[in-house]
Formats: structure tokens, C-alpha cells, sequence
């Protein structure tokens, strides 16, 4: 299965664009948050994505709340937060928000550790892990130099071992591809990023 896969799109009309254009390449498209910015705009982000016909699988960034992005998705999207589907015989798990709390105060819709631990227990196998925030030590770098990744999510890709671990949310690690164990991990900002999966 070919995935096309994105993460903070945060209302850019030039980026939807290319994105949009680039769906129509693959089997599934995944957007791994941060659709608006600081809670604000999501139905416009909505409507800049909604030319895409492929189906779509989201979870909810620091930006915007698994509550606003289910109410704003669009006919036939997908917005998982803490819960898993199948796609075309793939299990696919995911989970938004900042994991760990951000600094960036009551706007931004975080996680604790211990918050994000007790929604991936639910999780048993994965083929494809969606985050917004990336595993600790995974495309999450500042540009200080600074790991700010989520250990609770870097436990459950080393235990589940899915084929992708797919995230953005540090905008300085966009572009990012790394591996733990067998997983590909990629973070990865608003351009598409296509990938392959098979069973």
C-alpha cells in the first residue's frame, strides 16, 4: 500500500495544494496534526484539504483538540486519538496532541507522559503508529539542540514494532528519518512524504 503522509500544515494554502495534488498518487493519506494554529482556523484548514479524495486518516496536533478536529473533519475522514482502525487489512493506531506538556500555555492540547502511556496501552499491534509528537531521540531536536521527544511514545514504538512511526511537531526536525528496531520513523512537516507498507 503506498501512503502519503504529512504532518503541520498549519494553514498554508501553498503547502495544501501540493498536498491535494500529491493525494491522488496514493492509497491512504495520513496528517499527523496540526492542522490550524493555536486552536483557530481549523475549518479553513479543513476546506483547504478538501479536495482530496483519497482516504484520509488524521490524528489532532498541540494546535487543535481531538474533540474540535472530530467536529471540523471532513466526509470521510478518519481522526484517531487513542484508538485504532484497519485500513485495507492494516492495523493503524493513533494519538495526538504534544506529548510532553509544551511550554506553550492553556492553548496548546497536551499530553503528560503518563497521559500518553495509559492511551497507547490500549494499543496491542500497530503496522502503522501515527503521533504527533515524536518518540524521545527521533526527529526531536530544537534548533537549540534540545530532545523534546515523548518517551512513552519511543516505549511503544520499541514494543510494537509497526512498519512506520509517523509524526511532525518539532518544526526544526522536519525531514527527519530514523529507525528503531525494525520501525521506520519520519517526521514530517508540510510537503508529502509518500511511503510503502505491505503485509
Amino acid at each position: 500500500m503506498k501512503i502519503m503522509a504529512f504532518s503541520d500544515l498549519h494553514l498554508s494554502p501553498a503547502h495544501a495544494v501540493e498536498l491535494v495534488a500529491a493525494s491522488s498518487h496514493a492509497d491512504l493519506v495520513i496528517g499527523a496534526g496540526d492542522f490550524c494554529n493555536h486552536r483557530n482556523g481549523l475549518d479553513r484548514a479543513m476546506a483547504l484539504l478538501a479536495d482530496i479524495e483519497t482516504p484520509l486518516i488524521t490524528v489532532p496536533g498541540n494546535a487543535e483538540s481531538a474533540e474540535e478536529l472530530r467536529a471540523a473533519a471532513l466526509p470521510g475522514m478518519n481522526v484517531l486519538h487513542g484508538e485504532g482502525m484497519e485500513f485495507d487489512g492494516f492495523q493503524i493506531f493513533g494519538l495526538g496532541g504534544g506529548v510532553p506538556k509544551t511550554p506553550f500555555g492553556d492553548w496548546s492540547y497536551d499530553l503528560s507522559e503518563a497521559e500518553a502511556e495509559a492511551l497507547l496501552t490500549g494499543c496491542e499491534s500497530a503496522d502503522i503508529l501515527i503521533c504527533h509528537s515524536p518518540p524521545k531521540g527521533q526527529g526531536d531536536e530544537t534548533s537549540l539542540g534540545h530532545s523534546v521527544g515523548s518517551t512513552s511514545i519511543l516505549r511503544a514504538v520499541e514494543q510494537l514494532q509497526p512498519q512506520l512511526a509517523l509524526f511532525g511537531h518539532i518544526h526544526d526536525s522536519w525531514g527527519f528519518r530514523g529507525q528503531v528496531g525494525c520501525s521506520l520513523t519520519a517526521n514530517l512537516g508540510p510537503v508529502p512524504s509518500f511511503f510503502e507498507v505491505t503485509l
